[in-house]
Formats: structure tokens, C-alpha cells, sequence
């Protein structure tokens, strides 16, 4: 039976303003309908319907993945990741922790891709099982439609049954060089998707990249259980060098043959991406939210809060979050990462985080800040609750707006229903817990000398986080 295993990592920085570090593209649903994350699990359910599916990501992402598999009903097996190591040692970790059987397909998929056509993915998934049950390692290269260089290239070789043997990898390429390819034929995408069993993964590893198998036993060995997800040994999986599978495997192994798709896919890697992934108007406008456009052509226009509207657009993109705009043309949708390095460079948080920022316990939203005061709205999740916890520094108003909370303040314990408010002084212990079926809505007003999230002495925690620091993380 195919065993999944969905790659979660990465921060898609050239979709920002809305993917960013701790909050990227794969949980986004960019559609406006499932994030790419769920997306990715149900495709896999199309061709796996029984199978519990592995996911790897890393640990700043644990419960944003874990939440959206919930969501979903599925039950899976998260492996986090203590540091990226690139997708050789992610898919390495899946084979030793994932309880795949040595013989049984994995199929790796990226968690971050759209595909159109899911009979036509079913299809190749069938081809490559069966080239992989002779002995092949499958990678899928996706029929190219137009002469794109932000992939690389597969070149198919000679025929192998049903699938073709890998004749070589290619660079992405220049655009001279990528219409070459397409009026060559023969050249396909390199998607990022494989099929093959985990024995023969972990056998070709150890044939060119022993050090990494070395290094990911030992941290398989070492990993503990934790909650809904497992962890490697940390120190050890450290130790272990950065690659990708192509380079570690594909690039190397006597058995890589490739799968043609043809399925609508795409990776969803830039603005213009997006914009052609998503269903366009007669003048090729592509609009989610609330948008209103006049005289304009082959543009996007994306609102998550507030109204957004163009006049005489031509080819650009707008993307509206409730603290940042991006403004450019499609055709420079590759160069968002030099804001995003910008930012990081100025040391700004909306490098890494939205003003919306999501918590193991739900979301909180900074409406409000000023000298010596800060507003928020926090959303606590049905049967969720914050830790016990004290600050040194601020006092806190809690007002209930919508649902029940159950308040611990030092020694008492009482409920608050909706327009019902409470005071939590400077140094008590206190925690909010939602012990309804319903979603629980806060407005919070902190007033203080110091307002650093930061400033939390914490004493008990369900989700098995540190005993200081933010409990927004």
C-alpha cells in the first residue's frame, strides 16, 4: 500500500506579503477555499485512501499543521524537523520514523503544490507504482506548457515500460535555453515528487550519502514521542550535512526513471504563478476578496481585509494583508524576495509574522498599541486554553465579546459569558481556558511599562512549552 509522505517545509518567500517565516504559502489557502497543506493531504487520499500519511515539517510550524490535519479528520504521523536540512534527510527521517513498510511505494509530495487534474495524478501515480514495484525510483517531470524558467528540467531518455529512464537534470534555465527545450520535446519540469520504496531510499543513501544515514539513525534513534508528534534527536540530526533528493539520490542511482504529468500542476512559487493557477475573468484579471476593478487587464488583485481597487492596471499584482501592500508588476514577481531581505535586514517582523498571529491555542490579532497600552483580540480554540502564566511587568483587562471563558486568577476560578469583563494585576497567576464547542472571542487591554511578549513566567503548559518566554509561540 502507497504510504504518503507530504514535505511541509519551507517559507515561500516570494508570495509575501501573505506567506512569510512562521506562517508560509503551504498553510495559506490561497484560493480562499483549503490551504495547499490539506489540499496536498486529500490528493493523496485520492490515491491512498487508507493509508496514514507521514508529514515532516518543521518545529516553529507544529501545531498550524497539526490543527489543518485535524481540520481535515486525518490521523498522520508529524515528524519534526529540529533544523532544515534540505529534503534528503526530511524524506530520510520519514523512512527510519514513519513506520513505512520496507517494501511498501512512499509517495513524496511537496506540501505546497496545486494540481488541476487529480484523475490525471491518480494516472501516474498508478504508472509510477508499477515501474516502482520492478526495482525503479520514480520521479514525476510535469509536461511544459510554455518556456518557464524558474524550474528545472528532467530530459527523458529511452523508454522503460510505461515510464522513461532519466537521461539528466537540468538547471533552470535561461529563457533562450528553456524555449530551446520545449521545441526539442523530450524535456519535462522536475516537479519535486518521487515514488519509491523506503528500503530502496535508504539503501541508495547509504550507497552515496552514508554520513547522512549515519547521522539520521542516530537521531531516529534518540527521538521521543511528544504530544501528536515525534522528534529526533536533535544533537545528532545536526551532525547531518544538507542536501536535496535529487542531488543525494536521483542525480546518482543506476534506477531513476521519470513519470510524465499532465495535470494542471503547479508549485505555486510566485505572484504570476498564482495568477495563472487561479480562474481570470475575460480580460484575464484573477480577483479574490473584496476587489473592484475598472479598465484593467491581466492583473491580480488580492484582498484579505479591506477593499482593494485598481484602475487602468495593466499586468500588476496587488496584494492587500492588514499590515502590508505589495505593489509590482507580474513579470517581476521573482524579485519579492529582495523586500523580504530588506526586511530582514531592518530587523521588521513583517518579514516573519502577520499581525494575526496563530498559537497552539488559537490566534491572537494586535488591534491597537501606544505608550504604555496595547489592544488585542485573542481567539481561543473549542477546548483550548492558554498557559498558567504571570507577567512582571504589565496588568491585563479581558472582555468577553463572544463565547464563555473560564478564568483562573491565583486561587479562583470562575467562568465569564459574553460583554462580562475581568482585571488580572500585575504579578497574578492567571489563564484563560475556552470549555465550550464554540470559539471564544477576547478583547485584551494591557497596560504597563513593558509590553514585550517576552514577559511571561510560565508554570503549567498542555502544549509542553518552555517554562519563560512568549506564549504566543
Amino acid at each position: 500500500m502507497i504510504t504518503p509522505v507530504i514535505l511541509c517545509g519551507g517559507a515561500g518567500s516570494r508570495l509575501w506579503p501573505l506567506s512569510r517565516e512562521r506562517y508560509p504559502k503551504q498553510i495559506l489557502a490561497l484560493d480562499g477555499e483549503e490551504s495547499l497543506l490539506q489540499a496536498t493531504v486529500r490528493r493523496a487520499r485520492h490515491v491512498a485512501p487508507d493509508a496514514r500519511p507521514v508529514v515532516v515539517c518543521n518545529e516553529e510550524h507544529r501545531f498550524l499543521v497539526a490543527e489543518q490535519l485535524r481540520a481535515l479528520g486525518v490521523q498522520a504521523r508529524i515528524i519534526l524537523e529540529p533544523e532544515g536540512r534540505n529534503t534528503a534527510p526530511a524524506l530520510l527521517l520519514a523512512a527510519l520514523l514513519g513506520e513505512v513498510p520496507a517494501d511498501a511505494p512512499m509517495l513524496v509530495l511537496p506540501a505546497d503544490h496545486m494540481v488541476g487534474d487529480l484523475e490525471a495524478f491518480a494516472s501516474a501515480v498508478s504508472v509510477a507504482a508499477r515501474a516502482a514495484a520492478g526495482g525503479a525510483l520514480v520521479t514525476f517531470g510535469v509536461v511544459p506548457d510554455s518556456p518557464h524558467t524558474g524550474y528545472g528540467y528532467i530530459r527523458r531518455g529511452e523508454a522503460r515500460g510505461e515510464a522513461f529512464a532519466v537521461d539528466r537534470f537540468v538547471e533552470k534555465p535561461d529563457a533562450e535555453t528553456a524555449s530551446g527545450y520545449l521545441e526539442a520535446g523530450g524535456y519535462l519540469w522536475n516537479s519535486g515528487m518521487f515514488l519509491f520504496p523506503s528500503a530502496a531510499y535508504i539503501r541508495e543513501i547509504e550507497a552515496h550519502r552514508p554520513e547522512m544515514l549515519d547521522a539520521c539513525r542516530v537521531a531516529a534513534k534518540g527521538a521521543k514521542t511528544d504530544l501528536d508528534f515525534v522528534r529526533p534527536d536533535k544533537t545528532a540530526f545536526l551532525k547531518c550535512p544538507s542536501d536535496s533528493i535529487d542531488y543525494a539520490v536521483m542525480e546518482k542511482t543506476r534506477d531513476a526513471v521519470v513519470v510524465p504529468l499532465d495535470s494542471g500542476w503547479s508549485d505555486v512559487g510566485s505572484w504570476t504563478a498564482l495568477h495563472e493557477v487561479l480562474p481570470s475573468d475575460a480580460q484575464g484579471n484573477t480577483v479574490v476578496g473584496d476587489v473592484l476593478m475598472a479598465d484593467c487587464e491581466d492583473s491580480l488583485l488580492y484582498s484579505t481585509s479591506r477593499l482593494v481597487a485598481g484602475v487602468g492596471l495593466r499586468g500588476y499584482a496587488v496584494i492587500e494583508s492588514p499590515d502590508a501592500v505589495l505593489v509590482l508588476p507580474l513579470s517581476a514577481s521573482q524579485d519579492v524576495k529582495r523586500i523580504v531581505e530588506q526586511l530582514k535586514a531592518g530587523d521588521r517582523s513583517e518579514s516573519h509574522l502577520h499581525r494575526q498571529v496563530f498559537r497552539p491555542w488559537g490566534s491572537y490579532d494586535s488591534v491597537d498599541h501606544g505608550p504604555r497600552f496595547q489592544v488585542k483580540r485573542l481567539i481561543v480554540n473549542p477546548g483550548a486554553q492558554l498557559s498558567l502564566q504571570m507577567h512582571n511587568h504589565r496588568a491585563e483587562h479581558w472582555v468577553v465579546v463572544q463565547g464563555t471563558a473560564r478564568i483562573t486568577r491565583d486561587d479562583e476560578v470562575f467562568d465569564l459569558h459574553e460583554n462580562e469583563s475581568t482585571y488580572i494585576p500585575l504579578g497574578a497567576k492567571h489563564r484563560i481556558e475556552n470549555p465550550t464547542d464554540e470559539p471564544l472571542h477576547i478583547i485584551e487591554v494591557q497596560s504597563g511599562a513593558y509590553l514585550g511578549e517576552d514577559d511571561i513566567v510560565r508554570f503549567e503548559d498542555v502544549y509542553g512549552r518552555a517554562q519563560s518566554g512568549s506564549d504566543r509561540t
